[in-house]
């Protein structure tokens, strides 16, 4: 298939991409490679991608609507990938305005440019935060998300709705993933394990909030692009048992999902850190801190609904998946 990935020199993307190409496909990388953290590792992933064949990249920006365009009339791609986004819960605190440049605007120009140009499928990336204030554990796509406590989620929130309004006008299918704290190789410096790997090395102190207590799903790279592999090979269909007097907010009468994409294996933060002190050989100073505003106490995944329609579970157990990061980390950073 021929498969635009928005986001392609990020986290996520260069993974993906890196998979789709393997299997044979055609991938077109659009990013805009944006400083929100160090260029240069962004760089080093799109540079492990240009050597294909089969790859093709073009740098801009989602909220770009003539550059989007072009990309989509030069590549036509058949299906496409939207995980390009302004992420980050806290900094979305500091810069409202980026989130909505990118993740609203520029989710727009990604609805529009699927509905004209044809596209099979739209597989964009949600995320755990739309649960916001929801304390019923696990977290099930068929909950009610609406009051969330970060612009970020907001943001990721509207882009289900404005799915679902271009699904059910104009039968585009469109299919939304909700990601649970993505970690492993290559990840994002603005994370708590890439964080907390550079400070215990070069020993200070952690910023540990909610004192440690607070969990996440965790979940390893690999898992989240097998998911979003599998998702975006399922072109969603209207749901035949969906009853409009007791609607389920995953799906609908048009070619709309959500599924949740986690570990479905809530660690506590501080069970997560020792894990790291066991592979990096050291012990970590922790400076213990509340909760800071956006955030949430726990995440947890049901995992029910990807499980049912895709047959796929992720199950890399977070001992497995921090070995695998701290090996790349000294690998890349030579430390």
């Amino acid at each position: 298939m021929r498969v635009l990935v928005t986001g392609a020199a990020g986290f996520i993307g260069s993974r993906l991409s890196e998979r789709l190409l393997e299997r044979g496909d055609e991938v077109l990388g659009y990013d805009n490679l944006n400083a929100y953290y160090d260029p240069r590792l962004k760089a080093a992933r799109l540079d492990r991608l240009l050597p294909h064949a089969g790859f093709t990249f073009v740098r801009a920006a989602l909220e770009d609507r003539p550059a989007l365009d072009a990309a989509f009339a030069q590549f036509a791609p058949q299906r496409v990938v939207n995980l390009a986004a302004q992420a980050g819960v806290r900094y979305s605190l500091e810069n409202p305005h980026a989130y909505i440049d990118s993740n609203i605007v520029g989710f727009m120009n990604v609805l529009e440019a699927c509905r004209h140009r044809g596209v099979e499928h739209l597989v964009y990336a949600s995320s755990s935060s739309v649960y916001g204030a929801n304390r019923k554990l696990p977290f099930d796509v068929a909950d009610s998300v609406d009051h969330p406590v970060s612009m970020y989620a907001a943001t990721k929130k509207a882009n289900e709705l404005m799915a679902h309004t271009y699904s059910h006008l104009f039968a585009l299918p469109t299919t939304g993933l909700r990601f649970f704290t993505v970690y492993g190789p290559w990840g994002r410096p603005d994370m708590a394990l890439f964080l907390f790997t550079r400070r215990i090395l070069s020993g200070e102190p952690l910023d540990v909030f909610n004192h440690g207590h607070h969990t996440r799903d965790f979940t390893y790279i690999d898992d989240i692009v097998e998911g979003v592999i599998r998702t975006l090979d399922r072109i969603p269909g209207p749901d035949p048992d969906f009853d409009p007097l007791a609607p389920n907010p995953a799906s609908s009468t048009a070619p709309y999902r959500v599924y949740n994409i986690g570990s479905h294996r809530p660690i506590q933060l501080l069970r997560y850190i020792e894990v790291l002190e066991d592979c990096l050989g050291r012990k970590a100073e922790l400076r213990m801190l509340p909760l800071q505003p956006g955030d949430v106490p726990d995440t947890y995944a049901d995992v029910q609904a990807l499980q049912r329609d895709t047959g796929y579970t992720p199950s890399t157990p977070v001992e497995v998946g921090v070995r695998r990061f701290v090996e790349w980390y000294r690998g890349f950073y030579g430390s």
